[in-house]
């Protein structure tokens, strides 16, 4: 891990990306790390590009601006890479995990640490619906190594325990089917 891990999640408004964000800094706080995590608000609807952010440093953290140069890029709605600019700010050492099975993109064609996981299609047959936040932290835990598999089953249990036990258990069996893809 580097002195300061920053996190950058896009996606659509209604994908949960603030509370993948969240998430994140729960995990990491889990595993004894300092976390912050915060969205990046404007005008949010449901469907609207959204961005959230996360750190993680295992010393105080004290910087609290938005992340303009990410160590790792978490891209929920791959549509999102056919407009915008979303790549602003990375590195040839930026980890890109995206929402989808395959690269389709020119424009990633020669970019290093590119992941993959099929988070919609774990999140539809696990839990049922197109909600994939929580399913591709199980990649972002697997191909980043910043918070523990474990650590991140307790932070679903913590941040959703109110909404049900068979909630929380489809939100581990995803996390950990995409964790093993």
């Amino acid at each position: 891990m580097n002195n300061l891990e920053q996190i950058r999640i896009h996606g659509r408004g209604g994908q949960g990306v603030v509370t993948a964000a969240e998430l994140i800094a729960i995990a990491a706080f889990y595993d004894g790390l300092e976390a912050q995590a915060f969205p990046n608000f404007g005008v949010e609807r449901t469907g609207a590009p959204i961005q959230a952010y996360a750190r993680i440093s295992k010393k105080k953290i004290t910087t609290r601006e938005q992340i303009y140069e990410p160590t790792v890029l978490i891209i929920q709605d791959s549509s999102l890479l056919d407009s915008g600019n979303i790549l602003a700010g990375i590195s040839d050492k930026t980890k890109i995990i995206i929402n989808a099975k395959e690269n389709r993109w020119d424009k990633l064609k020669n970019k290093k640490n590119l992941y993959f996981s099929p988070a919609t299609e774990i999140a539809l047959e696990m839990i049922g619906k197109n909600i994939v936040n929580t399913v591709i932290l199980g990649a972002f835990a697997k191909y980043t190594k910043l918070v523990s598999l474990a650590s991140l089953k307790k932070a679903i249990e913590t941040k959703f325990k109110d909404k049900g036990e068979e909630i929380v258990a489809k939100n581990i069996k995803a996390i950990e089917k995409a964790f093993l893809k």
